[in-house]
């Protein structure tokens, strides 16, 4: 969980959050709502398939468009998210998240929720487990 130095409780502008940092798939706290933590994330190509057992994923598209490729009971179909979108993929449902040209995206999850699920396929070499880190 992020210290006091790593969560403000000053108003924080998401442009300029989003310029400290460039990795991809790699999401920072910058705010914690009760038990939840809100999370920045720069993402581009293809993330991996994966679900988590018991938590919702909230994401909202900030910048370019995200795409969430979903499995459940009846079949395999995708969701298109342009700039301004939300999308709630529901707890156990296998996804996969993907950005042809680059996305900004805001999550909100469960504080220590890992951004690979419970359950995922092996992982590219571009994506790393993490439960976010801190926006410095």
């Amino acid at each position: 969980m992020p210290d006091a130095e790593t969560v403000s409780n000053e108003p924080l502008a998401l442009p300029a959050a989003l310029a400290t940092f460039d990795e991809l798939w790699d999401p920072r706290i910058i705010a914690q709502v009760n038990d939840y933590d809100v999370r920045i994330a720069k993402v581009a190509g293809e993330f991996a398939w994966h679900s988590h057992a018991d938590t919702d994923e909230f994401f909202l598209v900030l910048q370019g468009e995200l795409r969430i490729g979903l499995r459940d009971d009846e079949g395999e179909r995708e969701v298109v998210l342009p700039q301004g979108s939300i999308f709630v993929v529901p707890r156990g449902i296998e996804h996969k998240p993907s950005s042809a040209g680059g996305a900004s995206i805001l999550l909100f999850e469960p504080t220590g929720t890992v951004n690979t699920g419970d359950r995922h396929e092996p992982l590219p070499a571009h994506i790393k487990t993490t439960t976010g880190r801190a926006l410095r």
